[in-house]
């Protein structure tokens, strides 16, 4: 029944089209523009604008005395006199939109190349005169039509480019909240017009009664202008004079709220009349009426919301953070809170780079919330416009990391000239991005692709060249597979992240690699062994300061995901921050069950980690897990392990050292004459590789991987040995594979070929026999990385064992055999004390005593 009291002359009238209620926008015009009058204008006739009687009744409001004069003053105008000027400005309202109309109807694309050239930027050369002279926003405005988007992008360097709309470029600065609006209700009117003129014309789609059903339907939408591309400032320069006009900021998203509903109109009903009435929101503020409207009722405190009759808009708060390049020396980042509405909602996930253009708003606090008492520091956030993923010339992110669908951000209108970046050469133009495709594909046919390629990645990095080959290999990465038939039902997700670990001595770049990569990674993360802790890793539970809710907040693994996690000192962290690492590395997911709160986070992140040796120096006649203080398991996980050994070479150092002191002269390594990629060109191949290319392994390829795995494995057999060395496992395997799919897609292949299997072997055996060698037998064994102990070490242990054995037989006798005594014996005191744990846990033997007085005792009934 609550719908009947709807008809009363106090509730609001039935509306023919729907209000332009931006929840970004909190305007405060004290009428927006009806959108009625000119809408009706281009579909109707002169005669029918003057006989219409049932139009919006202002006609037949005919005034008396001097009247006339003001309604013919009026006539020519499209807007209302009361909202002509912005409040507290000489700023023309009517002139603004006449300015936005110009721009959307007049504005070229030679206008944009002539303001380029001006400010000094490469341009584009126009194979004709007619190219320059394309009208972008027309072409705009009928796709919008045809893909019912309703959400415009306005690059703002355009608006400045075209000579007459430079004014407006800095009336939208100053003053978005009057003349977003305004510019919505332009862009109705010309999308109105466009779609007239093709029926007029007879396009395609819109003849006769077709066209007529698609305007209509397009009366009905709510367009949005959503302007872009002014210059970011950073979020520490936000000042109170910045309140209330248009800023950009970039920075990095930490946290994303739930979706909120956020009420747009509030419906009260009278609790003794049962009148309704609807109050729409004004300024972030919803007034309640303090009394019944109805002067026969007039109740005092009887309206109470109607809740199911409100009408909501989509919110979402973002917390947006500074990215750790723009932190300053030895300062905290900042944060800044962003609220996102509508189509805007669920674009960006934590861990994103953004670049956000918005209305930046204060909001007074209350000292108690059930006070009106406001204290008197505000609480500053960001209503956005416009969002952007992506910052700078750092690489993309892994696109199989994302929805199925890709990310959708809202809106037509592409970035500067083109007509939109991905449909570049529709009518033969050659957008930018085309000319920088052809460039990278012309380099992936250079023979000597892999050479240029590991030579640009830090190229002030002397020589290492097989660790910079796999760290490439590691920024292209394999392919992520989804097998059907797998366990699980769904099946198993296999992973095609490379991780790679750097052990060497002090002073060999291993820090100075991990910055680089860091610099160019796609979402990529730089953590420290020692100032990292588990939570700090993963995700820690916090309180939100908002809501007062527990909340996840995500750690680093979580926020590279699809991207690469550098940790540097990865031996001194803790034992607790390390076991973390091994369901990251294999599974690729993060449990969670903390205060309630029981999930798995996605962390499909490639690591790159840099260790120390014990001591610190790498000591060649041990094994590489005496070297290395981490536990078997987590180093059987990376797919490359480098040690990179600082050895002392006379024409080597001499060699190194002129390369140092080249840099420090003049910034040009010696021997620089060699060509390298800079740094831009280098991040956007790979970035196309990772979102263009998906090698699939041809039959060929596959022969070769079986054969080279089998041949990994028998280069353990010996046949004077009675036990076979493990020399690879099916880790080794996997790895292949991905190291092979990555060199792949290195060459723009869409097929893996046997000279990629081959490149990876031959990294794969190279990194092996460095970390797997077991310096005692000079031989390959696996069981060093995955056990901890080769079976040359085994072997010994089992001969000590006997040894001491038949010690305590002869000479122990019941008093047992003196420690000191038993250790005179040329062997290692470490393999030593293993072995009489091992004794000591199966009940054989006994240990009394401490230090030198210690006495090795046989248990009673034991051996």
């Amino acid at each position: 029944m609550d719908s009947d009291p709807l008809v009363f002359p106090s509730s609001p009238a039935a509306r023919q089209t729907p209000r332009n209620r931006r929840g970004d926008i909190h305007s405060s015009l004290s009428l927006t523009p009806s959108l009625s009058a000119p809408r009706r204008r281009p579909t109707a006739t002169p005669r029918s604008r003057d006989t219409n009687l049932s139009s919006d009744g202002t006609i037949l409001n005919l005034p008396t005395s001097s009247a006339p004069n003001l309604s013919n003053a009026v006539a020519p105008s499209d807007e209302p006199d009361e909202i002509r000027a912005i409040w507290g400005t000489t700023v023309n309202l009517a002139e603004t939109m006449k300015m936005f109309r110009d721009f959307l109807t007049g504005f070229k694309v030679k206008y944009r190349i002539a303001h380029d050239r001006e400010q000094g930027l490469k341009t584009r050369a126009l194979l004709t005169p007619e190219e320059g002279e394309v009208l972008i926003y027309e072409e705009y405005l009928r796709r919008m039509r045809q893909t019912g988007e309703t959400n415009l992008n306005v690059d703002m360097v355009n608006m400045m480019a075209y000579p007459a709309s430079k004014k407006l470029y800095f009336q939208l600065i100053k003053y978005p909240q009057e003349v977003i609006p305004a510019m919505d209700q332009v862009l109705k009117d010309v999308v109105l017009e466009v779609a007239d003129a093709d029926q007029q014309a007879g396009m395609e789609g819109m003849v006769g009664p077709e066209g007529d059903e698609e305007i209509s339907e397009m009366m009905g939408r709510v367009y949005k202008v959503r302007p872009f591309g002014m210059p970011s400032v950073n979020m520490r320069e936000l000042n109170p004079s910045d309140t209330d006009k248009l800023v950009s900021i970039k920075g990095l998203v930490i946290r994303a709220t739930p979706v909120i509903p956020d009420m747009k109109v509030a419906f009260f009903r009278c609790l003794t009349c049962s009148h309704t009435v609807q109050v729409e929101i004004d300024r972030g503020k919803i007034e309640e009426p303090a009394r019944c409207p109805r002067d026969v009722c007039g109740s005092i405190g009887t309206m109470s919301l109607v809740h199911n009759r409100c009408e909501f808009a989509d919110r979402q708060v973002i917390r947006l953070q500074e990215t750790p390049d723009a932190v300053p020396d030895g300062q905290t980042p900042h944060t800044v809170s962003l609220s996102v509405y509508d189509e805007l909602v669920d674009v960006s996930k934590p861990g994103d780079r953004l670049v956000v253009t918005g209305i930046f708003r204060s909001i007074p606090v209350r000292m108690n919330p059930r006070q009106k008492t406001m204290k008197s520091l505000f609480k500053t956030y960001l209503d956005v416009v416009h969002v952007k993923i992506g910052v700078g010339n750092s690489l993309g992110l892994d696109k199989s990391t994302r929805p199925a669908g890709g990310d959708k951000l809202p809106g037509i209108g592409g970035v500067g000239d083109a007509v939109e970046e991905e449909r570049g050469d529709d009518d033969g133009r050659r957008t930018r991005r085309a000319v920088m495709e052809e460039r990278l594909k012309e380099l992936s046919r250079r023979p000597d692709l892999y050479e240029l390629l590991s030579r640009s990645l830090a190229p002030s990095i002397w020589e290492m060249d097989d660790v910079k080959k796999g760290i490439l290999l590691q920024l292209f990465g394999g392919t992520n597979k989804s097998i059907a038939r797998g366990g699980g039902g769904g099946g198993p997700r296999y992973r095609g992240d490379i991780n790679v670990l750097l052990v060497g001595d002090p002073g060999t770049s291993k820090s100075q690699i991990l910055q680089y990569v860091h610099k160019i990674a796609p979402r990529g993360v730089y953590t420290s062994g020692k100032g990292s802790s588990a939570v700090g890793l993963t995700a820690y539970v916090t309180r939100d300061p908002d809501s007062k809710q527990l909340v996840l907040e995500s750690g680093a693994l979580v926020l590279s995901d699809g991207g690469v996690c550098c940790i540097d000192e990865f031996d001194k962290m803790s034992d607790a921050t390390r076991s973390v690492l091994h369901e990251v590395m294999e599974q690729q997911t993060v449990s969670i069950a903390k205060a309630g709160i029981i999930t798995t986070l996605n962390a499909r992140t490639s690591i790159l980690a840099a260790a120390n040796p014990v001591g610190s120096k790498y000591d060649v006649d041990l094994p590489v897990t005496r070297n290395i203080d981490l536990p078997p398991t987590l180093i059987s996980r990376f797919d490359l392990l480098y040690l990179v050994l600082d050895q002392v070479d006379e024409v080597l150092d001499r060699k190194l050292a002129q390369h140092l002191v080249g840099l420090y002269l003049e910034d040009t390594p010696v021997g620089s004459d060699t060509e390298i990629l800079p740094l831009h060109e280098l991040s956007a191949y790979i970035d196309y590789a990772r979102s263009r290319i998906h090698p699939v392994i041809s039959e060929e390829a596959g022969t070769e991987l079986v054969r080279s795995y089998v041949e990994m494995r028998n280069m353990g057999d010996d046949p004077r040995a009675n036990e076979k060395r493990i020399t690879a496992t099916t880790r080794q395997l996997e790895s292949m594979i991905r190291l092979s799919e990555a060199h792949a897609r290195m060459r723009f292949s869409d097929f893996v070929e046997l000279e990629d299997v081959k490149e990876a072997y031959r990294l794969m055996r190279e990194a092996i026999r460095t970390s797997a060698m077991d310096p005692r037998t000079g031989k390959i064994d696996m069981g060093l990385l995955n056990t901890g102990t080769g079976s040359g070490q085994r072997k010994l242990r089992e001969d000590m064992r006997r040894e001491l054995g038949s010690i305590l037989d002869t000479h122990g006798k019941g008093r047992g055999v003196r420690w000191a005594d038993a250790v005179r014996v040329k062997v290692d005191a470490t393999e030593f004390g293993e072995v009489i744990k091992s004794m000591e846990n199966e009940g054989l033997v006994k240990v009394v005593g401490e230090r030198e007085k210690r006495m090795i005792r046989k248990m009673e009934g034991a051996m």
